[in-house]
């Protein structure tokens, strides 16, 4: 949905939208609501991590089953669990109307906060093996959790001017991550980049469908989702 100014019939300025993609079946808007609900950005995070341990052939070989159980608990404790604890306490005290975050204003406590525990998980996962007497966790790992930090930093500067889609910050993330792994790791990703670029795609086609984003604020997401994602590549 786009937005400008008209002048009305009173000789004064009045903002008006409209949708940059017309309205489509009632079918194909419930596909683009369930891949949201799927792909929301408070779960991607912990598929990614569950990926990372169970899915990739070594990069937590060297874990006994129960740190990497701990490892994925510790995931959806910080990525999902304390977010979504935070914006429903947010509602149930008034600070936001909706827990859709459909505002700049009501985004901005909500990426403070997540800023918070995404900084507190990087910083374990950092010292993990340092502080702890285990393994250390995988650079990876750390970079991921990294680039999540910071995207919520970048994202927050950019709230300021749009209301960034925070869909396709976590899809930037997720496609410039699997890209990093691909040049770094000898392995081969090929079915990995396509399976990641199709969802990327997915995500935020459903976001034009179902969302009241901009064209402008699902691609300046997905370049915050990078950007943070390369950051985080290069000074993890």
């Amino acid at each position: 949905m786009s937005t400008g100014l008209i002048i009305d019939e009173k000789n004064q300025f009045q903002e008006v939208s409209s949708v940059d993609f017309p309205r489509q079946p009632a079918a194909l808007r419930l596909g683009a609501k369930i891949i949201s609900y799927i792909f929301h950005p408070i779960f991607v995070p912990v598929y990614i991590v569950w990926f990372l341990v169970y899915v990739h052939p070594y990069l937590f070989a060297g874990f006994p089953e129960f740190q990497k159980v701990r490892v994925v608990i510790m995931a959806g404790v910080t990525f999902t669990f304390f977010p979504l604890v935070t914006i429903l306490l947010l509602k149930a005290l008034k600070f936001i109307d909706s827990i859709y975050l459909r505002t700049q204003k009501e985004r901005v406590i909500p990426f403070i906060a997540c800023m918070t525990w995404y900084f507190w998980i990087w910083y374990v996962w950092n010292n993990f093996g340092k502080t702890q007497d285990v393994v250390d966790m995988p650079p990876e790992a750390v970079k991921f959790a990294l680039a999540t930090f910071i995207s919520t930093i970048i994202g927050l500067m950019v709230n300021i001017k749009m209301k960034v889609s925070l869909h396709a910050i976590s899809a930037g993330i997720v496609a410039a991550f699997f890209v990093f792994m691909a040049l770094t790791q000898p392995l081969s990703f090929g079915i990995w980049l396509a399976i990641v670029f199709l969802l990327t795609g997915l995500v935020c086609t459903a976001r034009f469908l179902v969302s009241d984003h901009t064209t402008q604020e699902v691609y300046v997401g997905l370049g915050v989702g990078a950007v943070s994602m390369l950051i985080a590549a290069w000074v993890g």
